[in-house]
């Protein structure tokens, strides 16, 4: 059975209190699927919130939306794996577009921090995609390349411990989405460039995120190529979460 993976990242949304009664309401809701997991990348000041509300409750987990590459030091405002992993955090959000081109983050960077998480054992879910003005030179595969390659020298075993998302910057919040065969087309050059790389393609969860919603996400999933999504503002609401998380992959 091919296993799928629904992401919801919040964002800066949801303090504590509002992240304790949305899980409330989630797991009253959602019946869980046998095919899927469900992660949750709250702000920080959420995380162990969520990690609480799902412990012990199998397809469920709970995951750092950022991380700083060294255990310890004078980084004020930073959080380091091992404070995420204590948090409950089993899993980490790197290079995020917001990350990139808010916060200007680089590809040097995002490596440090992929390394620092698989050294600290949680699964980094590497974000790679490309800008307007990058998709209509036709560069797509040549920037998402260019953010894989800090992968890079990692053994086998360790590929197969990251999950990719790819995240066409132009369709971020901005209620455009690629269509699942655009999608598709990247996931499967994605695949290539792993497998030339060492990692069993199979073995590497590929996942879509862009402007997903609950009326586009079941022909997103239906695709070979798309393990399932990384979802931003479709999972701010627990009832719109339960039912898009819920969608059978047709």
């Amino acid at each position: 059975m091919r296993r799928l993976l629904f992401a919801a990242n919040w964002k800066m949304h949801l303090g504590p209190s509002q992240a304790r009664e949305f899980m409330g309401a989630f797991l009253t809701s959602y019946q869980g699927l046998p095919d899927r997991e469900v992660w949750f990348f709250p702000p920080a000041v959420s995380l162990a919130a969520v990690a609480q509300a799902i412990r012990g409750r199998s397809g469920l987990a709970a995951g750092a939306q950022n991380v700083h590459w060294e255990p310890k030091g004078a980084f004020t405002g930073e959080t380091s794996v091992a404070m995420a992993k204590d948090a409950g955090a089993t899993a980490a959000l790197v290079g995020h577009s917001e990350r990139r081109h808010v916060f200007g983050e680089t590809d040097q960077e995002t490596g440090c921090k992929v390394r620092a998480l698989l050294d600290g054992g949680l699964a980094p879910v590497l974000c790679v995609g490309e800008k307007l003005e990058e998709r209509e030179a036709g560069a797509t595969l040549t920037v998402v390349e260019r953010q894989l390659r800090v992968l890079e020298g990692l053994d086998p075993a360790a590929l197969q411990r990251i999950v990719i998302a790819y995240e066409p910057v132009w369709a971020i919040g901005t209620g455009r989405n690629a269509t699942p065969q655009d999608a598709a087309q990247v996931h499967r050059a994605i695949r290539a460039w792993l497998t030339a790389h060492g990692a069993p393609a199979p073995s590497v969860p590929v996942l879509y995120g862009g402007s997903v919603s609950v009326d586009n996400v079941g022909s997103l999933v239906a695709e070979p190529e798309i393990d399932g999504v990384l979802v931003g503002g479709a999972s701010l609401d627990p009832a719109r979460w339960t039912r898009l998380a819920s969608v059978p992959a047709n």
